[in-house]
């Protein structure tokens, strides 16, 4: 699809200068654009290439300044990662668009469909389960029985929902996540094997919530695992059964979140975390990348890092000293030489 800088500007409210009716074609970034692709600027950083670039046109700030003659097409809008970010979400609204039934798809006669959305080639969607409005379903993805999930959602290939889950409105679940698997129970018997715990329990997830591919979020042994609003989680997580996750939070890739704990709202995980059970971390946390969480955070909004996990700040500092010493060891050594000669 094209468009002109005239047709791109109305849309952001935004002002034209240079060619009205140039267009574009594609997107790129400002560095490697080409003729025929729109480019932003708004980290000023990267402003030497308004100057270089080939793209047709670039989204600038409307109070940028220039300091050099541009041959781009200039779209002047205030605040031009914004106004990027709401074209990216259109090309992907249009890349996304699908509707109707492929062949080769298995719905229970209990199944209830709503209107719109699309279901792909080889989905299979088991008995009583209830799909909204506008859903789309790509190909090979399984939803068991009694699954409930709302309007608008996507779930991408691959997906397996488990019985009895259930998904709010808006949810994006993307290629091979599983959600509903068997919570990791085991009893120990006095033979030394394991005794498996039936796992009867479900997983809630409410609206507006992303999940990243190859995720995988346990039912709960009893009652439910439970994501809120708004959480976003990365790709490669687990989510172990019980556990509860607070509205608005996000978590990076890698991470795992051990049975029946509760994570706040608006905490931030970095990638690789790893949260022990049972404990509670409260609202605005953030966990630096590879940290290990072996206790609840009480107190909120702070910032925590380290394996053991320690203040953020302190774990600076440790790491400041663990680079001193080998240094500190040869003072030593030499010092208890010195001591020695003495004697």
């Amino acid at each position: 699809m094209q468009f002109t800088a005239e047709q791109i500007a109305t849309v952001l409210n935004g002002r034209v200068e240079g060619n009205p009716e140039i267009s574009v074609s594609t997107l790129a970034k400002i560095e490697e654009g080409n003729e025929g692709a729109l480019s932003f600027l708004s980290n000023l950083k990267y402003e030497h290439y308004l100057y270089t670039t080939k793209s047709s046109i670039v989204i600038v700030n409307e109070n940028l300044t220039l300091q050099g003659a541009v041959s781009a097409t200039l779209i002047r809008v205030k605040d031009a990662y914004s106004a990027f970010t709401e074209l990216l979400k259109m090309v992907d609204s249009f890349r996304n668009e699908r509707s109707g039934r492929e062949e080769n798809i298995v719905i229970h006669e209990s199944a209830q469909i709503g209107e719109g959305g699309y279901i792909g080639a080889f989905a299979y969607i088991s008995k009583h389960a209830k799909i909204g409005n506008n859903v789309k379903i790509y190909p090979r993805v399984y939803i068991g029985d009694n699954v409930i999930i709302g309007d608008n959602c996507t779930l991408f290939p691959g997906v397996t929902i488990y019985t009895d889950c259930v998904l709010g409105a808006n949810v994006i679940v993307h290629a091979g996540v599983v959600i509903g698997s068997d919570g990791f129970g085991f009893a120990p018997q006095p033979d030394g094997a394991y005794d498996k715990i039936p796992q009867i329990g479900n997983v809630i997830i409410e609206d507006d919530v992303e999940i990243g591919a190859n995720t995988v979020i346990d039912r709960a042994t009893m009652g439910s695992t439970i994501l809120r609003k708004g959480v976003k989680l990365d790709n490669l997580i687990q989510i172990a059964h019980n556990v509860e996750i607070g509205d608005n939070t996000v978590i990076a890739a890698q991470t795992g979140i051990s049975g029946s704990t509760k994570v706040g709202k608006q905490v931030v995980l970095g990638g690789q975390v790893g949260v022990v059970g049972h404990i509670s971390i409260a609202d605005g946390t953030q966990v630096q990348a590879q940290s290990g969480v072996n206790r609840s955070v009480k107190e909120g909004n702070l910032k925590w890092g380290g394996s053991p996990f320690a203040p953020y700040t302190s774990e600076l500092r440790s790491r400041v000293l663990y680079g001193k010493l080998p240094n500190l060891e040869k003072r030593i050594a030499e010092l208890e030489k010195l001591i020695k000669s003495n004697k």
